[in-house]
């Protein structure tokens, strides 16, 4: 097969960048290692800025999530017995749209039948040739036959994981890493949210969040050493930790009932740089992590590829190489704000086991200052919401 553009990875980015491309008359390939089924069945977060759901909008695939997403005005902070809301709108004219990424995926996959946007799933052994000449192309296996597609271009949305990123050697390319020494244990129940808006809880027993994915359905998450796994963590012993991180403002709303999933993530920050490398171009998870305080991992990734559409549309409609050489140098440019903006929450609001008495009054000076001060929360506000594009 050839085609202009092969797309590893049919997550949202993959997704995305691959209607965007379609819509303006480039021929795109996705290739997924895994079945539909899988992709959707991956629970993941659900907090939007306008960043991707102007994606959305743009591309026509937005009907559902108008319908069935709810509109954050603020974000609320809790720091023991107190409820800080930062509103949001007020501070910067702009909110943020709550609809889970399997969401956004799947009206992604059915947008793309329905355009007949060509993606091969469980394509495995993906392999990438020649990504540094003039010869890109990739091979896989489906159905026990290997499969080659050859593209000008070849854009790694493949994740962490994916083979995209391995291509590049250390000669060419550097990672940052930051691993934190806890993880996220988190439940999702059918029970209605204990608020209307996100509550980021700062507690002496750890982190805890009350988020939702509609309003029948909460998604909440502590903090947890990473030894820990579920067994240690039965329905009604989260329900009680839940409840006392929260604070009794917040817990007495708390609704309990069955956990429908439950599972513990680590938490790291990662970057790599450049996030090009010939006619290879990574776009997010493959090139970036961050840790989920503040919800930048699927927006970030989203910018990401409105930045490289539009490098790869300008080089397959004038032959503009200059848009796809500042690629990583103008995506990187928001990356690192946005790393900077999930790093900091996560050193205010978790509980670090280095950390001495100090370091706690440190965190509860900090909360104490955003209760008071217009500036601080009008920068918190400016970076939740989504720096600009």
């Amino acid at each position: 097969m050839k085609t202009d553009v092969v797309i590893i990875g049919a997550g949202p980015s993959g997704l995305m960048l691959a209607h965007l491309l379609h819509a303006a008359g480039v021929n795109p390939i996705v290739l997924e290692r895994h079945t539909q089924e899988h992709v959707l069945s991956r629970i993941r977060a659900g907090v939007l800025e306008s960043t991707t759901t102007d994606v959305l909008v743009e591309l026509g695939i937005d009907e559902r999530m108008n319908r069935e997403s709810l509109q954050h005005d603020g974000v609320v902070f809790a720091d023991g017995e107190r409820l800080i809301r930062i509103d949001m709108a007020a501070l910067t004219g702009r909110h943020v749209t709550v609809y889970g990424q399997t969401e956004v995926t799947k009206d992604l996959i059915d947008a793309a039948e329905d355009r007949n946007i060509h993606v091969v799933w469980e394509s495995e052994d993906v392999a990438l040739h020649n990504v540094d000449g003039v010869d890109p192309h990739i091979t896989y296996t489906k159905n026990g036959k290997e499969e080659r597609v050859d593209a000008k271009l070849i854009a790694g949305c493949d994740g962490f994981h994916g083979p995209s990123r391995q291509v590049i050697s250390a000669e060419t390319g550097r990672p940052f890493e930051l691993i934190y020494p806890f993880g996220w244990l988190g439940v999702l129940a059918d029970v209605p949210p204990c608020t209307e808006e996100l509550i980021y809880a700062n507690h002496e027993r750890g982190f805890a969040l009350a988020s939702m994915r509609s309003m029948s359905r909460s998604r909440y998450y502590i903090q947890v050493p990473l030894d820990q796994t579920i067994d240690d963590w039965p329905d009604e012993k989260f329900w009680d930790e839940i409840c006392t991180r929260l604070g009794p403002n917040a817990a007495s709303h708390v609704t309990r009932g069955p956990s429908l999933e439950k599972s513990i993530a680590p938490l790291r920050s990662f970057v790599f740089e450049p996030m090009n490398h010939g006619r290879l171009f990574l776009a997010g998870d493959a090139a970036h992590i961050v840790p989920p305080t503040g919800a930048k991992g699927l927006n970030l990734a989203a910018s990401d590829i409105v930045y490289l559409s539009d490098a790869m549309i300008a080089y397959f409609k004038s032959g503009d190489e200059a848009a796809l050489k500042g690629y990583s140098a103008k995506a990187l440019a928001r990356i690192w704000k946005s790393e900077r903006f999930s790093w900091y929450l996560t050193k205010l609001m978790h509980r670090f086991p280095e950390n001495a008495d100090f370091d706690r009054r440190m965190q509860l000076a900090e909360l104490d200052y955003l209760a008071e001060s217009e500036a601080m929360q009008t920068m918190l506000a400016e970076n939740y919401v989504g720096l600009p594009i």
